[in-house]
């Protein structure tokens, strides 16, 4: 795949928990698999990270039906704890996500570059899909 002329999608929520808690929903495994998906079905049955800069991660996705999976994988280029994620996925995109607290809540904004096959307005309604997932967990888990 190749990359998009660098037409940068953001996403973003507001998530009613503190920082750490949000962090530690992002970066566990046993929480990422609860959460990284776009829609209910499909699901995430495996998720393996390794949050610092130089780790790697991999999340599968599938359909709950069987039809289709992916993995989606790359490597932090620099992770600052309860702050700043950034990685490099496999095909040369880039993805920054920054954590901001705001006491009680959190707020994450995620921006990453598109690819070419799929609508931007595609990719940025499944991106947010799975941001609100993540939103919908992280609340529910605390």
């Amino acid at each position: 795949m190749e990359t998009a002329n660098k037409n940068t999608i953001t996403v973003e929520a507001t998530v009613d928990a503190p920082i750490e808690k949000v962090w530690e929903c992002w970066t566990n495994p046993e929480h990422i698999t609860q959460w990284a998906f776009a829609s209910d079905d499909w699901h995430a049955p495996y998720a393996d990270n390794d949050p610092q800069t130089g780790g790697k991660f991999k999340t599968t996705m599938a359909a709950k039906d069987g039809s289709f999976s992916f993995d989606f994988e790359g490597v932090y280029s620099k992770v600052i704890e309860n702050s700043y994620i950034e990685y490099g996925l496999g095909d040369g995109r880039e993805v920054k996500i920054n954590f901001e607290s705001l006491g009680d809540t959190t707020k994450v904004t995620e921006s990453f570059d598109p690819e070419t096959i799929n609508p931007i307005e595609m990719q940025r309604g499944g991106w947010q899909a799975i941001l609100n997932n993540f939103k919908k967990h992280t609340e529910a888990s605390i």
